[in-house]
């Protein structure tokens, strides 16, 4: 079985999310900030009338912090009902990745447990994301 994902790029890295759970990419645009909200909530946008919380890709993953670039995008997505918006440093292509291609990561400590899958495509390493852990605000 073959399953579809958003390759993505955070500092540097391969980074990739389901197909199934992107609604739309969208160009970066200004964001309101929400007081008191989770460290890694940047703030909020107004897409056609929905406010939509969007995450900062590198707090929430412990990266470092860069600015907004001309190919920095904001993937809007459906995780179990909650639409978000996810901060992506580049938007690279949709890849198709077989079972063999995947394989469970060995560390689960620390943002290790924002990682579903290792995605391997003949020598790129892509690390696959889990959306259900990093839309939970009970994990920090």
């Amino acid at each position: 079985m073959e399953n579809q994902f958003i390759a993505l790029k955070l500092s540097n890295e391969e980074y990739a999310v389901d197909i199934l759970a992107v609604k739309e990419i969208i160009r970066w645009t200004h964001l309101t900030r929400v007081p008191k909200a989770p460290f890694f909530i940047q703030g909020v946008l107004n897409l056609r009338g929905n406010v939509i919380p969007v995450i900062n890709s590198h707090l929430r993953l412990q990266l470092s912090v860069t600015t907004p670039t001309e190919k920095s995008r904001i993937i809007i997505l459906n995780v179990d009902d909650l639409v978000v918006g996810f901060i992506v440093d580049e938007v690279i292509e949709v890849i198709t990745l077989s079972k063999e291609m995947l394989e469970k990561p060995q560390l689960v400590e620390g943002s290790y447990r924002f990682i579903k899958n290792i995605g391997k495509i003949n020598d790129r390493v892509i690390i696959i994301l889990d959306l259900d852990k990093i839309v939970d605000l009970n994990l920090y």
